[in-house]
């Protein structure tokens, strides 16, 4: 017998319940989906695969996404605990940035570069809870000096913040970053940080983020001799990909799709796996984005079908090769047929980057319905291992 962590489907029900005692079938009919999808979700049988699926459940039930997710809010595994200690400090360094307020600076010119670099390391290895200890202050010595060092720590901040869920402050520090690119008109950091700025978007504002997306590419396509502007141009191709596929514009997507393939086939990866701002733009990464676009679409066989000329490991960031792994897995767990196969890919997934994919709702969503799914059988050792990583407790 599986006991019920918190999921997105208890959610859901508890959510439901609270709203008058709504039945299961008025739910579906608001959210546009079947009463029997409601049913398997809130059991734990079926996870939500699809983000307009949960935009869709969130406004019947007048909530945001983030609390059918569970961000932001809630403890989750020891990391985000830790992790979450910080961001008070996060955050009340971002309001005295916005408020204009400037300290002096305690750090040498050598320690604040390293710093920096350091900070960027544990970006690329998904270690955020120890990149959130270094923000509060890392953020101020920034604001100190100015310039294109705080747009790159701002965005520090806000990549760190976005992944452990706290997507406000992520919004603040991608605007703090914003401005600060246009204050020293480095246009490809004005890329990167409107990069950050529409992913920290919420989920269910995909409309505004794909139209913010195209104003940054219109002004920008004017500066793509610069190679460094031309990889954040891909990037926001892609971005604008999938928020259109989420706000069911599925030609704008496959336009923007089109023009990322096209700078990407131009440019190649990079030859460092990382490129400018280690953003990782570049053939590999456009599928990569491919493969989520196919899960957003509910096409699982296109998302496996992608996967066999993707190869990861070639790009520095850990969290890409997270994202592939998690794709596969939830694809191969589609049905239900491929259970076995899943958890391979979900092990993989969690080896890749283990921060990440424990501070993931909905990567715990679908170990919790694999082992749900498992329940009639006995759990296999490697599920019931892997779920104890990420701080899921299955009963005996």
């Amino acid at each position: 017998m599986v006991k019920k962590p918190d999921t997105i489907g208890s959610r859901i029900r508890y959510w439901r319940m609270r709203r008058g005692g709504m039945t299961q079938a008025v739910l579906a009919g608001l959210a546009g989906v079947t009463q029997s999808y409601v049913s398997q979700v809130e059991s734990g049988r079926k996870t939500i695969d699809r983000r307009s699926t949960l935009v869709a459940l969130a406004a019947a039930l007048q909530l945001t996404v983030a609390d059918l997710l569970g961000q932001g809010t809630e403890s989750g595994d020891p990391a985000r605990e830790a992790a979450a200690e910080c961001v008070p400090a996060i955050w009340s360094a971002l309001i005295e940035i916005e408020d204009g307020e400037r300290r002096p600076p305690t750090y040498t010119e050598d320690r604040l570069a390293a710093e920096i670099a350091r900070s960027d390391q544990l970006r690329n290895s998904c270690n955020y809870p120890a990149m959130a200890r270094l923000l509060p202050g890392l953020l101020l010595e920034a604001a100190a000096v100015g310039g294109a060092t705080l747009v790159q720590v701002a965005y520090q901040a806000s990549t760190c913040l976005r992944h452990l869920g706290y997507r406000h402050l992520a919004l603040n520090a991608a605007r703090v970053s914003v401005l600060a690119a246009e204050d020293v008109e480095d246009r490809a950091w004005i890329g990167a940080s409107r990069f950050a700025y529409v992913q920290s978007l919420p989920i269910e504002a995909a409309r505004l983020a794909a139209g913010a997306a195209d104003r940054s590419l219109a002004e920008l396509q004017g500066n793509a001799s610069d190679v460094r502007v031309r990889q954040m141009l891909g990037q926001l191709h892609l971005t604008a990909a999938l928020a259109s596929t989420v706000d069911g514009r599925p030609d704008d997507a496959h336009h923007h799709l089109a023009e990322a393939t096209r700078e990407a086939a131009s440019l190649g990866d990079p030859a460092d796996g990382g490129g400018f701002n280690d953003c990782c733009f570049g053939p590999t990464n456009v599928g990569l984005w491919k493969m989520s676009i196919a899960a957003e679409q509910g096409e699982s066989g296109k998302v496996i079908e992608l996967s066999r000329t993707v190869r990861p490991q070639v790009l520095v960031a850990s969290n890409r090769r997270m994202s592939y792994w998690l794709d596969v897995g939830r694809a191969l767990a589609d049905g239900g047929r491929r259970d076995t196969e899943a958890l391979a890919a979900f092990v993989q997934a969690e080896r890749a980057a283990p921060i990440p994919f424990a501070i993931n709702p909905l990567a715990r969503d679908a170990v919790v319905t694999l082992a749900q799914r498992a329940r009639r059988r006995a759990i296999p050792d490697e599920l019931r291992l892997l779920a104890g990583r990420i701080g899921i407790n299955l009963a005996v």
